[in-house]
């Protein structure tokens, strides 16, 4: 028996076929009609976003590249003519570079590497015992230590370190990887709570410890959260200047962000030399953003999503 239904008079098969088609294009021509209108209030707030970046790194690059007497001429804006390198080796001497830059490096790498081990460990303790009111509470409690911004604990963490012989870069690193835990806790456990907790258990059931389930299975899962979190922990590092000027007593084991503010009294009208150590300082983190950001944007969008 068939319940198909009878065609209009003057009608065919084909040509019903043909008018659904029509009228999916027809639809879909519409459609992109309408996708490509531009919403103009936020295209003209990204563009202000925008140029509000732009314009002050065009200016920096501009003016590392002007003689000392083109950086005062008042003119921000022109391009250096004649072009001239001098305001690097003056900032290369006067900031001993490689020797901040070694500094600067060392206490980003502590800081990434204790970051993501830290907060991996404790992220898969809580996320696999959430059930349990002590690590339920330890997630809280971290949660809670992100409102607690270094300048408020300033004054003690100051006197401990001094007390503890922290008083270093090795010290600094310490207080870095204390204070993106609570964050780096957060995404781990975001992310790891999407992954099924069947793949530990027929490992364990192979005869995997907990250590060898975490190391062989669960932290190499953790790869793109732990490039996000890394990622955030060097940049955190790597640009801060209240924890190392504060915590370092050597001035000679300060890092670069530091060192930078020697250009704000005594070499104030040289701006050339002051845009090259800026332009040097930053050039590292930006290069390394520049190539990581897609995991970034990788890593907090699975753990969104999942």
């Amino acid at each position: 028996m068939s319940l198909q239904a009878p065609l209009r008079p003057g009608t065919t098969k084909t040509g019903s076929i043909r008018s659904v088609d029509a009228d999916r294009s027809a639809g879909g021509r519409a459609a992109g009609r309408r996708s490509g209108y531009a919403n103009w209030p936020v295209t003209i707030v990204l563009i202000v976003c925008a140029l509000s970046v732009l314009v002050p790194l065009y200016v920096t690059v501009t003016m590392t590249f002007k003689t000392t007497a083109q950086s005062v001429d008042g003119n921000a804006f022109s391009l250096p003519a004649p072009f001239s390198v001098d305001g690097f080796v003056q900032a290369w001497q006067l900031t001993d570079f490689p020797r901040a830059f070694g500094v600067s490096v060392l206490v980003a790498a502590i800081t990434v590497v204790g970051t993501i081990l830290l907060a991996s460990f404790t992220a898969y303790a809580i996320a696999r015992n959430w059930d349990r009111r002590l690590f339920r509470w330890s997630f809280f409690y971290l949660l809670a230590a992100m409102f607690l911004p270094f300048p408020v604990l300033a004054l003690s963490q100051v006197k401990l370190t001094g007390l503890a012989h922290l008083d270093n870069p090795f010290g600094v690193a310490i207080l870095h990887v204390m204070f993106q835990l609570s964050f780096s806790v957060l995404l781990f456990t975001a992310f790891l709570r999407s992954i099924p907790a069947e793949l530990e258990e027929s490992a364990r059931i192979d005869g995997a410890s907990t250590g060898q389930v975490f190391w062989r299975l669960v932290f190499p899962l953790l790869a793109p959260m732990s490039a996000t979190v890394g990622i955030f922990a060097f940049l955190a590092s790597w640009n801060d200047f209240v924890m190392p000027s504060l915590i370092t007593s050597d001035p000679a084991l300060q890092t670069l962000p530091v060192l930078q503010q020697m250009f704000q009294t005594q070499f104030s009208n040289n701006y050339n030399v002051s845009f090259a150590s800026y332009l040097m300082a930053m050039a590292p983190a930006i290069i390394v953003y520049l190539i990581t950001q897609r995991w970034v944007m990788a890593g907090v969008t699975q753990g969104a999503i999942k």
